[in-house]
């Protein structure tokens, strides 16, 4: 509502948030609260699960840890998957990859991108994940290793306990139109693309200081004084 403020202003019109929440409502463009359908987790392995660094850590900075998670996708092919890789702080989607799988070289593809999207030098890095086998697996956890990543995991089926990667997934199907049926892979591949670059580049957040990921992701720290900006994940 405060980013629309000045824009009703010039426009004469009179409403509050309540009121517009009514008028989006009414017109159904509010996005819809959905159900998931599709799990994308297999926890049922015998692999090392680390423990969860992120639980009582306050995030101050870009590139301090990166979360990551599996969201489930569909083409008339069949089923696709699409791995992503963001760095809790900015919001910023670092890094992702699309398959029609969810083989674990998935999740090093997303991994990958987001290494080569890093700007800041870091000696390591908290890489946050759910308890998947894709994540759990030595060739992906030696492969993040190799990377300078130390490695985390969720420990119970609560999904808060990776709040930002199921939250920026959700955002990408449910604002973006992800979660619709598309023809093929290809075109997958070019929507989620132009979604990552409309997401950190226009998106604003609240938790942010109605500010883009990009922007906070650049001033590395601009949050740090801010009174909602000392983010802890629980």
């Amino acid at each position: 509502m405060v980013y629309l403020r000045s824009a009703l202003e010039q426009a004469h019109i009179k409403m509050g948030r309540d009121s517009l929440n009514t008028l989006l409502r009414q017109n159904n463009l509010l996005v819809k609260k959905t159900t998931r359908f599709h799990i994308t987790t297999d926890s049922h392995h015998y692999f090392y699960k680390s423990p969860n660094l992120l639980k009582n850590t306050e995030l101050t900075h870009s590139e301090q840890a990166i979360v990551c998670d599996i969201t489930y996708l569909q083409t008339d092919a069949g089923h696709a998957y699409l791995a992503t890789a963001t760095d809790p702080y900015s919001k910023k989607i670092m890094g992702y990859a699309v398959a029609d799988n969810m083989k674990v070289d998935l999740a090093k593809k997303a991994l990958k991108m987001a290494s080569k999207n890093m700007i800041f030098s870091h000696a390591t890095i908290i890489h946050h994940s759910d308890r998947g086998i894709q994540y759990c697996c030595p060739d992906y956890s030696q492969y993040a290793e190799k990377m300078s990543f130390k490695l985390s995991t969720t420990q119970q089926y609560d999904p808060y306990e990776n709040a930002v990667a199921e939250r920026i997934n959700e955002t990408l199907k449910y604002e973006y139109g992800l979660n619709r049926k598309v023809l093929n892979l290809s075109i997958l591949n070019m929507l989620v693309k132009q979604s990552v670059d409309i997401y950190n580049n226009e998106r604003i957040h609240w938790s942010l200081g109605l500010k883009t990921p990009e922007e906070i992701h650049k001033s590395y720290n601009s949050l740090k004084y801010r009174s909602y900006a000392k983010i802890k994940i629980e």
